[in-house]
């Protein structure tokens, strides 16, 4: 693929990502060529069909989340700031927001999209037990405690907020939620049961998507 081809298509993915959170999968194509800066015609040579660019978004989002965990290990010997360094990325971004918001459209079970399903919960599991083993991670705090207050993090707020606001903000309360999640004597329980990834997929059959 040529330089300025690939280039078109990183911003299609990128602009295809953000429209889809705000609008859904019915989302307008030519708004996300529009954001682009490119052509209704030029996102059609990319991708086939709405379907087609929706699964390649989703299938984008879950690879970049496995090399947002395998960079975070790489970069950070202590565990826990490595876990600090995955929350950041993946709000960066916003896994757990264009997920959600086409999870009813798609075959997750698509052999790549759940190889890299699969691969991201093993990989954010081991970043856990990791942090936890080395005293670093309070104990009771597990996988869907991760997954889903990232989801949660990945939500807009209502208001009149700008983006960069929703950001800014999403980035501070995720520092002050990691905060609380240092193993520290004196820590009362969380309350709740702790759910690892196993107890989640039993709620959620698409447990990895939180992710």
């Amino acid at each position: 693929m040529r330089a300025d081809a690939r280039r078109n298509r990183e911003r299609l993915m990128t602009a295809a990502r953000d429209v889809f959170v705000e609008q859904g999968p019915e989302a307008s194509l030519e708004e996300i060529a529009r954001r682009a800066d490119v052509g209704i015609a030029t996102l059609y040579r990319h991708f086939a069909d709405r379907g087609t660019l929706m699964h390649e978004v989703v299938l984008h989002a879950l690879t970049s989340t496995v090399e947002a965990v395998e960079q975070a290990r790489r970069e950070h010997p202590d565990p826990l700031d490595a876990l600090a360094a995955y929350i950041h990325a993946v709000i960066d971004l916003r896994t757990s927001a264009v997920i959600p918001a086409l999870l009813g459209t798609l075959d997750l079970d698509e052999p790549r999209i759940k190889l890299a399903r699969v691969v991201s919960a093993q990989l954010i599991e081991e970043l856990l037990d990791t942090a936890r083993k080395a005293g670093r991670l309070r104990d009771d705090a597990a996988f869907a405690d991760i997954g889903l207050f990232v989801v949660r993090l990945s939500q807009k707020l209502p208001g009149p907020f700008t983006d960069e606001a929703q950001m800014e903000l999403a980035h501070r309360h995720a520092d002050l939620v990691i905060a609380g999640l240092r193993a520290e004597p004196s820590q009362p329980p969380l309350s709740g049961r702790t759910m690892g990834l196993a107890d989640l997929q039993e709620l959620l059959p698409d447990a990895e998507d939180v992710s």
